[in-house]
C-alpha cells in the first residue's frame, strides 16, 4: 500500500469522514453576520477551534480541510491549528484553489483559478502539516451548460492541481461540483454528472496521477433546487450510485460527498441509503461544510462562550454522519 494510499484509508476508516472547514473569509463573513457575530480572525477561530477540539473529533472525523488563513494561526493552547487537528486523531487539509472565477469565452460559467505558484504553496502547506487538499470544480446546469469548454477547462485544472499535490507526498481531494441551482430533472443532473466525472478522470490519467492516492469529493444525483420534478431518497441513492458506477475508476479507494445546499438531516440520510445499498468497492463517506456545522454554529452564535453545548450539537451531527457512512444510521437514532 503506498503513503498516499495509508493517508486515504487513515482519512476514511471506519466510517470516518471530512469536516469541511475551508469557508474563504468572505463566505465566513457572511455566516456569521447571518448569526449576529462579528467576523473577525479571532471570531472566526473561537467558533473553528470549539469544533476542531470536540470529542468526535477522534471518533467521527478523518480529515479537516482548512483555509489559508486558519492553517497558519496559533490555537488558545498556543499550539498550530494542524497539530490541534492532529493530536485529535485526524488528517489535516488544505483548500489551494483561489476560486471560482468567469470562463473567458463562455461568461456564464466558471473556471476555477490557482495553479500559477502552486508548486511553491504546497511545499509551504506540506511544511505546516497539511496531509492533503482539496480543489474544487464547479458547473451549472441549464440549456446549454455546463458546455464542453467549461467540462474540459475544469477538467484540466484538476489533473494538473492533483499531479503536483501527489508530487509533493499529500493526498488530493478531487471535487468536482454539478450545482443543485437550477430547474434541471435528477435525470440531467445524472447525465452532467457522469460527463463531467469521466472527463475528468481523463485527465488526471493523461497526467499520471496515482488513481489510488485520491479522494473524489461529488455531488449526489439530485433533481434542482427549482425544479418540479423532485425524487425520493431511496431514488437518490439509486442514481447515485449507479453515476459513480459508471464514471469512476475502480482504483479510486474512496468517495466522500458534498452536501451543496442539502439540510442537514437529507445529507444525513441520503447518506445512510447510499451505503445501505453500496454494491461497489468504494468507500461512500462524507465531506461536509455546512451539513455538520450549521446547528452547531446557530446553537454557538447565541452564547459564543458555551463550549460544551456547541460542542455537544457538532458531536451529534458527526455521529449520525459517520453512522450513515456505515449504513447504520436512522430517524430513531436520529431523534434519540
Amino acid at each position: 500500500m503506498s503513503e498516499l494510499n495509508n493517508i486515504v484509508s487513515k482519512i476514511l476508516e471506519k466510517g470516518k469522514g471530512i469536516l469541511a472547514a475551508d469557508e474563504s473569509t468572505g463566505t465566513m463573513s457572511k455566516r456569521l453576520d447571518n448569526v449576529n457575530v462579528p467576523s473577525t480572525p479571532e471570531n472566526r477561530l473561537l467558533f473553528r477551534e470549539t469544533l476542531f477540539s470536540a470529542s468526535s473529533m477522534s471518533e467521527c472525523i478523518g480529515g479537516v480541510i482548512l483555509y489559508d488563513e486558519t492553517i497558519k494561526q496559533d490555537s488558545s493552547q498556543k499550539n498550530k491549528i494542524p497539530e490541534l487537528i492532529s493530536k485529535m486523531g485526524a488528517a489535516p487539509g488544505i483548500k489551494v484553489d483561489t476560486g471560482a472565477k468567469v470562463l473567458a469565452g463562455s461568461p456564464d460559467e466558471k473556471i476555477t483559478e490557482g495553479l500559477d505558484g502552486l508548486r511553491e504553496r504546497l511545499k509551504e502547506y506540506y511544511k505546516l502539516g497539511a496531509k492533503f487538499t482539496k480543489w474544487r470544480g464547479v458547473y451549472t446546469i441549464t440549456k446549454n451548460h455546463p458546455s464542453k469548454l467549461s467540462i474540459q477547462a475544469n477538467a484540466h485544472a484538476l489533473g494538473r492541481y492533483s499531479a503536483l499535490v501527489q508530487e509533493c507526498n499529500m493526498v488530493p481531494i478531487v471535487e468536482p461540483e454539478v450545482l443543485m441551482d437550477g430547474e434541471h430533472s435528477a435525470k440531467e443532473c445524472y447525465e452532467k454528472t457522469s460527463e463531467v466525472i469521466k472527463k475528468c478522470f481523463d485527465q488526471l490519467i493523461l497526467n499520471k496521477v496515482d488513481l489510488k492516492g485520491i479522494i473524489l469529493k461529488p455531488n449526489m444525483i439530485l433533481a434542482g433546487n427549482k425544479s418540479k420534478e423532485k425524487i425520493s431518497n431511496e431514488e437518490v441513492a439509486k442514481l447515485t450510485l449507479e453515476c459513480l458506477k459508471n464514471s469512476v475508476p475502480s482504483e479510486v479507494p474512496g468517495i466522500a460527498f458534498l452536501s451543496g445546499g442539502q439540510s442537514e438531516i437529507e445529507a444525513t440520510e441520503n447518506l445512510n441509503l447510499i451505503n445501505k445499498n453500496n454494491n461497489t468497492n468504494f468507500i461512500m463517506s462524507y465531506s461536509y461544510g455546512r451539513a455538520l456545522q450549521q446547528s452547531a454554529l446557530m446553537f454557538w452564535s447565541k452564547d459564543t462562550k458555551d463550549i460544551e453545548g456547541t460542542q455537544k450539537i457538532f458531536n451529534h451531527r458527526a455521529k449520525m454522519n459517520t453512522l450513515a457512512a456505515q449504513g447504520k444510521w436512522s430517524k430513531e437514532i436520529e431523534n434519540k
